[in-house]
């Protein structure tokens, strides 16, 4: 049993959470960037229908979106450096660290995959159609019609999985890696008192947490700042569609039969 509760030492902890904070930022950050290349690749041969390797990255995805991610911790923590001994690699002088990444990289690269191919496959075949009858290449069509849209579609479920992450880097401890949590596991013991520790540490995950979801909301809106709702769900109004001709008119010859300004 811990001591009695004292909210002083709430405050007193903070601070020396704080300071391996960098840790917990260190491994959400390497392994999404990590895991964005992965899952592009991961997602190109589902997107393209590549029949061996489509079958490989389905394998993939369904492993690492399947098992929980404190296994997968395991199986690469202890396992890999079993295989690649194998082929005489020795990795047992490896950081820990370097597990954890790769670990939380894999994990985020399958669902950055899904994350990819839901948001292409959302956007509207037609528009990519349209793009190749005014003249548009393959590669023209997808950076000016196909991914901006995508990005729009994808950010908020990016933005849910790299706070996911931030929650999810609290089980690195279990390997040894002295982040917020495993650091908090330690003060906790010190001084029993674990309530004020684990208070503590929930304030600060959720400050993050708000911040990078404020972050992820602005950046939204700046992607979807030229789309326009069509109607008010709020209000039940329908909001007034742009006037294409309104735009078309200065063009028009005031010589032209018919014309009337």
């Amino acid at each position: 049993m811990g001591r009695r509760f004292e909210a002083d030492y709430i405050f007193f902890f903070i601070p020396k959470l704080l300071s391996y904070l960098h840790i917990t930022l260190l491994i959400v950050g390497s392994s999404i960037l990590l895991g964005l290349i992965i899952g592009f690749l991961i997602a190109l041969p589902r997107l393209y229908n590549v029949p061996v390797l489509r079958r490989i990255s389905g394998v993939y995805v369904s492993f690492f979106r399947g098992t929980p991610i404190l296994i997968q911790l395991f199986l690469i923590y202890y396992g890999l450096p079993e295989l690649l001994k194998i082929v005489q690699v020795d990795v047992s002088k490896t950081p820990v660290l370097l597990f954890v990444v790769l670990t939380y990289s894999l994990h985020t690269g399958a669902y950055v995959s899904e994350m990819i191919r839901s948001a292409v496959a959302a956007v509207d075949r037609g528009q990519v159609e349209a793009a190749y009858a005014v003249g548009m290449n393959g590669y023209e069509a997808f950076t000016r019609i196909v991914m901006p849209q995508a990005l729009g579609i994808a950010l908020p479920v990016f933005g849910n999985l790299v706070i996911g992450n931030l929650k999810d880097s609290s089980l690195a401890f279990t390997l040894g890696v002295m982040e917020m949590t495993g650091k908090s596991e330690t003060l906790g013991t010190a001084t029993q008192h674990f309530i004020e520790i684990y208070i503590a540490l929930s304030l600060i995950y959720f400050v993050v947490s708000f911040i990078l979801q404020k972050g992820f909301d602005a950046a939204e809106k700046r992607l979807l700042r030229h789309s326009r709702p069509l109607a008010d769900t709020s209000s039940g109004k329908t909001a007034a569609r742009p006037n294409i001709f309104k735009r078309l008119q200065p063009g028009i010859k005031k010589e032209a039969p018919g014309y009337e300004p």
